[in-house]
């Protein structure tokens, strides 16, 4: 497709392309350069999520000795054994309604197949169910908070 203006050459196909690579891998943005050209395919999951990465970029020179000690407890979360992991990007509940107690709490005992909490993904509200019996020891999301795909969620133990 020509740009009657710019007369800009741009790759339909691989504009769709990448857009669907970012549908298949949860990524919000993906950028590609060749031949001088740069094709940058970006999109925003909800106003919450592009408020976050600028809090914690503006966070981070406020406290350099916080940021290095919260790194290893995500990722000590994340390969833990009894880590719930969010399937998708989304928005996260922990209740069904905002006049309802939490699904789970910290401490609680939960069966093989109860609702943790739910995920918002496009509009779809996603059940994220205890993958086996056992005690909650730490809820590792707030309230409406954004999640990546595979961030810890849950601890099971």
């Amino acid at each position: 497709m020509t740009n009657g203006k710019t007369g800009m050459n741009v790759d339909t196909k691989l504009v769709r392309q990448l857009a669907e690579l970012l549908d298949e891998t949860g990524l919000t943005e993906i950028e590609v350069e060749d031949e001088g050209r740069k094709i940058r395919v970006a999109r925003q999951i909800s106003g919450v999520v592009a408020a976050a990465p600028v809090a914690a970029v503006a966070a981070a020179p406020a406290a350099p000795a916080a940021a290095p000690a919260a790194a290893p407890a995500q990722a000590d979360l994340k390969s833990h054994p009894g880590a719930v992991k969010s399937p998708m990007v989304g928005t996260v509940y922990l209740s069904s309604d905002p006049s309802a107690p939490p699904f789970v709490t910290e401490g609680a005992t939960v069966s093989a197949g109860d609702t943790l909490l739910i995920v918002e993904a496009m509009k779809v509200m996603n059940p994220i169910q205890a993958p086996k019996s056992g005690k909650v020891v730490k809820i590792c999301v707030a309230n409406e908070q954004p999640v990546e795909y595979d961030q810890p969620l849950v601890v099971i133990e």
